[in-house]
């Protein structure tokens, strides 16, 4: 990878997202972990005002909804970091060492690496997947798949029918045509999941592999994709998860280090990746919109992700309410893995009322 001086530039900057301003936000105050230790410097809540009786609430709050951990970092120190309960497999309490699944919040892990591979010249978001992913990949005709692209992937615009038996079914005879691509939007796991065999095979290389080299050895991040009924799910501690949302927060730069140099392509992937669902950019979920598609629902709704969220968060959002999230006005990153807090797959409710409480505690 070549370094350019204007890209270090971004070392220190964050981007502030609103609907109406784009503010650069300077902070020479950021603090990375060391990507070959496990030392991590920390913050006292009280140091930065935060009540520390409305962080018990809180946190008795996260324990009865099956939070496993929770993590909030504030210029890439740890403000805040519990567990409770154990692993999977109830044999260990869970701890900074745990390993659990992100689900769909690795999406936004995904849609990072797309875009290294760009800017490495692996591949060009209109590309067609078929490029990729050979002739015949859907069982559309020729002329109606090639009209795909690595874009549409990225934006769940595909136009692939989505009411089918599986959902996450990435075999051919699975992926059939809907509508055209960019005319449809839908929370579909084929499409997406399909982006792995992209990038494996424009970089011919492993994708745990890829993953690794990328981004894990800079970061420090120890995880690892394990394939799932069709799906890529990756696997890893909340400290790995905060180390990327912590690389995300600063703009794809890893103390001074430019890992996600492309700063066209940052940009675009936390904002509207297209004006269906404004609320979703590449694979990542945008707040402070005006109205949003949520997964498994064709019909959109005038609300935002979050209304007592900050407006610029944007987030990976995963099954059972795995969350990293961004705050680039208050510098912050909030991770929490666990099982789910209510009936639903994709927990919105919680997730706003995590933030309601956690609001009035952040100042």
């Amino acid at each position: 990878m070549n370094y350019f001086l204007p890209l270090l530039i971004f070392a220190s900057l964050t981007l502030a997202c609103n609907d109406d301003d784009d503010t650069l936000v300077t902070n020479d105050d950021m603090y990375f972990p060391d990507a070959r230790g496990s030392s991590w410097e920390t913050l006292n809540p009280a140091s930065l005002g935060w009540d520390q009786g409305d962080l018990e609430l809180f946190y008795s709050y996260l324990e009865d909804n099956n939070t496993r951990a929770f993590m909030v970092l504030k210029n890439g120190r740890i403000v805040i970091e519990k567990y409770w309960g154990s692993n999977l497999s109830n044999t260990a309490p869970f701890g900074a060492e745990t390993k659990w699944y992100w689900a769909s919040a690795g999406k936004a892990l995904t849609a990072t690496l797309v875009g290294i591979a760009q800017q490495e010249g692996h591949l060009r978001l209109d590309d067609k997947s078929a490029d990729y992913l050979g002739d015949g990949w859907t069982s559309m005709s020729k002329a109606r798949e090639e009209l795909i692209t690595i874009r549409h992937q990225l934006s769940m615009t595909t136009g692939i029918n989505y009411q089918v038996p599986d959902p996450n079914c990435t075999e051919a005879v699975c992926l059939t045509y809907n509508s055209d691509p960019g005319t449809q939007w839908f929370y579909h796991n084929a499409p997406y999941s399909l982006l792995s065999e992209v990038v494996g095979n424009a970089t011919a290389t492993d994708y745990n592999q890829y993953t690794e080299q990328k981004i894990g050895s800079l970061i420090g991040m120890n995880g690892r994709w394990i394939n799932t009924n069709y799906n890529n799910i990756y696997w890893s501690s909340a400290r790995d998860m905060a180390r990327f949302g912590l690389l995300i927060l600063n703009r794809g730069v890893w103390n001074g280090m430019p890992i996600l140099s492309d700063n066209n392509y940052f940009e675009q992937m936390v904002r509207p990746s297209q004006q269906l669902n404004p609320s979703y950019g590449y694979l990542w979920w945008l707040n402070g919109r005006q109205n949003i598609i949520l997964p498994g629902m064709p019909a959109s709704f005038d609300i935002p992700l979050s209304e007592h969220a900050p407006s610029d968060l944007f987030a990976g959002i995963g099954k059972n309410g795995q969350f990293v999230e961004v705050i680039p006005s208050q510098q912050l990153v909030v991770v929490r893995m666990g099982e789910a807090p209510d009936g639903s797959l994709v927990p919105i409710t919680f997730h706003d009322e995590m933030w309601k409480m956690l609001s009035a505690i952040v100042r």
